[in-house]
């Protein structure tokens, strides 16, 4: 091993002075692949690391680098890894040149057994005279894989949330059409009885009936009734069943308006008006008198 390794590893005192032997162990039991270089990128020593990398990608046994230079190595890479390796390269020669104390790179390793991604290091030893860089690469395959998998992840959750607000985007427009057809199929069977039914039964009404005959009439006309009131959930829905006239005195009496105040209004006699809420009431079934007509109107116009 290079001196200048062991003298990294020292203190510069010479009683604290660790061996040849023990920086050899220090360094060879690091997880990190090692290289020292000279001031010319010429690899001068590798660790246990670096070498059993090189072995199981392909090189021979006792493989160590040693006298190749780090940094033509790197301005030698293929066109596509050119930049990087180019930033690399020069990014130790910084280091060399005492430029900056340190140069730090993460990088794609790929080899063809499996992926793998590194985390470099560059330092300046301390105090070596002749000028002495060592190059560190950190194992960080792992934590890229975890990164990886994370972002994957979240991409996953932001489709699953964007399909979310698609899905519930169209729910939307499938209760609102939904809706618009549940009102109209309403129009449709108040137009009906409104129309085809209840002229006839006002006709009946209108007969001389035997007694049995009229109370049959006059339970047709209760149950058509029950019917359509359930139906009449707003007062644009009861528009079917009311003349324009009612339609305008129920509008005035929702908005609180007095007998007298909508007589004036509409220029018609106090008693059209009175005659036009007993129909009102007749036609939304409020027989009992206690039911508040105006708080009908409100309630179905909600």
């Amino acid at each position: 091993m290079d001196s200048n390794l062991t003298a990294k590893l020292h203190n510069h005192d010479s009683d604290a002075c660790m061996s040849d032997e023990t920086a050899r162990t220090v360094v060879d039991s690091l997880s990190a692949h090692i290289a020292i270089l000279d001031d010319r990128g010429v690899i001068l020593d590798t660790n246990r690391a670096w070498r059993r990398f090189g072995e199981e990608n392909g090189m021979s046994p006792g493989f160590d680098s040693r006298g190749d230079n780090y940094m033509d190595a790197c301005r030698g890479l293929p066109v596509e890894e050119e930049e990087d390796a180019g930033a690399v390269a020069d990014g130790i020669q910084a280091v060399i040149s005492g430029n900056t104390a340190e140069y730090r790179f993460d990088y794609p390793c790929h080899t063809p057994r499996r992926e793998y991604w590194f985390y470099m290091r560059v330092i300046r030893v301390s105090g070596s005279n002749p000028v002495r860089v060592v190059v560190s690469h950190e194992d960080i395959t792992e934590l890229k894989q975890a990164e990886a998998a994370l972002r994957e992840k979240r991409e996953a959750l932001s489709r699953q949330k964007q399909e979310l607000e698609e899905a519930n985007i169209a729910l939307k427009v499938l209760l609102k059409q939904r809706e618009t057809d549940k009102a109209e199929i309403e129009r449709r069977v108040l137009g009906n009885i409104n129309e085809l039914v209840m002229p006839y039964v006002e006709k009946l009404k209108r007969l001389r009936l035997k007694k049995r005959d009229r109370t049959t009439v006059d339970v047709l006309e209760s149950h058509l009734k029950e019917i359509v009131s359930p139906l009449m959930q707003r007062l644009s829905n009861a528009s079917i069943i009311l003349t324009p006239q009612e339609m305008q005195v129920a509008s005035l009496v929702k908005d609180g308006r007095s007998t007298k105040e909508i007589s004036d209004i509409l220029a018609v006699a106090e008693t059209t008006i009175h005659f036009h809420r007993k129909n009102l009431r007749k036609k939304f079934g409020l027989r009992n008198k206690r039911q508040n007509l105006r708080s009908f109107l409100i309630s179905i116009s909600d």
